[in-house]
């Protein structure tokens, strides 16, 4: 007779091996392997919608959702270029700030775009992200005047 403290888990066993149908070893209850079924994912409910994305916070408008060259356009070369699998981080410092882009595809295959900006001052206090790429964007190039001849 199995002693007290082991009924209990003998029960308890005995129960998982029921619910789990034999499928514990490498084969079923009949010597073959378990038939592992894919379930299709499921439909969306007629009426429910897609999430829209979040609006862009004023002042960021021309960073989220700009691609890495459109980025180097509008604050120069990244001090920092970070690659892991198909995501990038690319990092601009000045004087007045710190400035890190994070792009990721939105889809397999696309170009990856901004999705997330951080910014902060040199000893790791946040700033105001717009201010923050008001500070470091190049600026435009403007028209030129013609030089008056004397």
């Amino acid at each position: 007779m199995a002693s007290p403290r082991l009924v209990p888990l003998l029960a308890l066993s005995t129960a998982l091996a029921g619910l789990l149908g034999g499928c514990g070893g490498p084969t079923g209850a009949a010597g073959r392997s378990p038939t592992i079924v894919s379930v299709p994912p499921p439909r969306q409910a007629p009426g429910l919608r897609v999430a829209q994305p979040l609006p862009v916070p004023p002042g960021l408008e021309a960073v989220v959702g700009a691609d890495a060259d459109q980025l180097t356009r509008l604050f120069g070369p990244a001090r920092i270029d970070v690659r892991e699998a198909d995501a990038r981080k690319l990092q601009w410092s000045g004087a007045a700030c710190i400035l890190d882009a994070y792009l990721y595809p939105g889809s397999r295959g696309a170009r990856a775009v901004a999705t997330f900006v951080d910014a902060r001052r040199g000893d790791g206090r946040d700033v105001d992200k717009a201010a923050c790429v008001a500070a470091l964007r190049r600026p435009l190039p403007g028209p030129t005047t013609p030089s008056p001849t004397p």
